[in-house]
């Protein structure tokens, strides 16, 4: 028979191991928990870009075999139909499956809300391109909880029916705590993609100069004569407007893209109605990478923790004075009473 005090030593290994193996595990466990809650934004960025091309190539392919499949999902505030149609769907299923199976706890916030175009078997590799990795070198961390993601699977939807390609993107946005800090904008039909980070890097550039007396000035199609009044107001009847479909699209027309497809070029882009922030969260984020801004007619930044609707209207300008800009436009009242 062993001595009792084998036994009681015996016992207290056994104790001790148990809980050094809990100590373990729960470190092991912390370490998990930690790194699933960071996330590196050269690592958002790459896959956004992915995104943002993985859509495109699904408004290119419907737009291609004419199943455009067009409906009114409900009515604009200006009383136009909101049009969706295959593509849109489409992209959207390609676009939010990279983001969810990913990052499946990072807040996605998107235009189309057709779970059922959601494909689980679509995945990212995780691997950084080589351009980024060299323009931006060191990880940017930043918790998953402070992450939203906005995605537009197809911008300029009126146009895409009208075969007016060249307006058509699709675009994705990372805000960090309610700031924009990545954007990226995709032209599907000449397979054109600008992206930038804010404090990181980016593959497009303001343009050298811009015309801040007399701007000519980028405005939404679908009510270019009431803001024709309202921009000449306010820089004179000389001013320039130039009609066009998305936001995207309007964006990347107050900088040096050097893209064929881009055929216009502006100096401020106005928006004086009600917008969603998916369309206009990547424009936002390049701009200020780029040392622009893009804010409220009143001047107030645009924030993108949440709450998909922009009431403020928006002024986007680069290269300019845009707190001298903000201050020659009128008040939206005075647009409100000539249109009524």
């Amino acid at each position: 028979m062993a001595p009792m005090g084998v036994s009681v030593s015996r016992s207290r290994v056994f104790i001790c191991i148990l809980l050094l193996t809990g100590v373990i595990y729960y470190q092991y466990f912390k370490l998990v928990r930690n790194r699933d809650s960071q996330v590196d934004l050269r690592q958002l960025l790459a896959l956004a870009i992915r995104a943002a091309e993985e859509g495109g190539k699904a408004v290119r392919e419907v737009r291609e075999s004419d199943s455009l499949r067009q409906r009114s999902k409900g009515k604009t505030k200006e009383g136009a139909d909101e049009l969706v149609t295959t593509g849109d769907l489409l992209s959207y299923g390609r676009m939010s499956s990279l983001f969810s199976n990913t990052f499946p706890s990072i807040k996605l916030i998107s235009e189309e809300h057709d779970t059922s175009k959601v494909n689980k078997s679509l995945t990212w590799n995780y691997e950084i391109p080589n351009l980024i990795q060299e323009s931006i070198v060191n990880a940017r961390m930043v918790s998953t909880e402070s992450v939203t993601v906005w995605i537009d699977p197809l911008d300029a939807t009126q146009e895409y029916t009208e075969d007016l390609k060249h307006f058509v993107t699709t675009m994705v946005c990372v805000a960090v705590d309610g700031k924009p800090v990545i954007g990226v904008i995709h032209k599907p039909f000449s397979k054109y993609t600008a992206w930038a980070m804010v404090d990181g890097a980016s593959n497009i550039h303001p343009r050298k100069a811009y015309n801040e007396k007399t701007p000519t000035v980028i405005v939404s199609r679908s009510h270019a004569g009431a803001v024709k009044s309202y921009c000449q107001g306010a820089f004179g009847n000389g001013t320039t407007i130039l009609p066009a479909g998305g936001a995207g699209y309007k964006v990347l027309s107050l900088l040096d893209s050097g893209e064929g497809t881009q055929l216009d070029s502006a100096d401020v882009y106005i928006h004086v109605t009600f917008i969603k922030k998916w369309d206009i969260c990547a424009g936002n984020a390049i701009m200020k990478a780029l040392g622009g801004q893009m804010t409220t007619i009143e001047g107030d930044f645009i924030d993108y923790s949440d709450f998909s609707s922009n009431n403020g209207g928006l002024v986007a300008s680069i290269g300019i004075d845009h707190h001298a800009l903000l201050k020659r436009l009128p008040d939206l009242k005075s647009l409100a009473l000539k249109k009524n």
